[in-house]
């Protein structure tokens, strides 16, 4: 019993000096960014495009690949500006985006907030999906008055990986894995 729980702690530490050899501390030197932040409107809501950069670290694409979902979650926050009181909030929103790798097929799907997912070939097209953040509708055009000032802030967390049997608590690392990025603020008039 002793010698099959010393091949056991030797298999895992093996494993466990595999991976942390195999992941390189220098994948974070990148952070993670929104960019290209745009705020327009159509006839009844004020729409935001964005679009995350360095969102996918070779670990993470490597998880992805295994078979490990990753989920994407955005918070977005709209203000009026008031000179004279604390800002008044408008609407919150929260959005959740999922890629999911089907090895039998081999194909990769996006999903937003549990909607039907979106089939793509390649992950070089399941991740501009998922950076993509495209035509959200932030707040209606019946909150807005004409001759204000107002502003939207954007975050985007990539949620903690959970793997099966929670072995997260054993392989450690992958909570390097997480992001924040900081909070982007956007100024629009209506």
């Amino acid at each position: 019993m002793k010698k099959l729980r010393n091949r056991f702690y030797g298999v895992i530490l093996s494993i466990l000096l595999i991976l942390s050899l195999s992941f390189p501390a220098n994948s974070h030197a990148l952070d993670p960014k929104i960019m290209d932040v745009l705020i327009t409107n159509d006839i009844q809501s004020v729409l935001l495009y964005a679009r995350l950069i360095n969102g996918f670290k070779p670990e993470m694409e490597r998880a992805v690949l295994a078979g490990i979902s990753t989920v994407f979650t955005m918070w977005i926050e709209v203000y009026e500006e008031r000179p004279l009181l604390w800002d008044k909030k408008i609407t919150e929103h929260e959005i959740k985006r999922t890629i999911k790798y089907d090895n039998l097929k081999k194909t990769f799907s996006v999903s937003t907030n549990k909607t039907e997912p979106a089939i793509f070939p390649d992950f070089e097209s399941a991740q501009k999906a998922m950076a993509d953040f495209n035509g959200i509708a932030i707040a209606p055009m019946s909150s807005l008055t004409k001759g204000r000032n107002y502003y939207a802030l954007v975050k985007i967390k990539m949620d903690k990986v959970h793997l099966p049997l929670h072995m997260e608590y054993v392989f450690f690392f992958v909570s390097l894995w997480d992001f924040e990025t900081s909070w982007y603020r956007q100024n629009f008039s209506y």
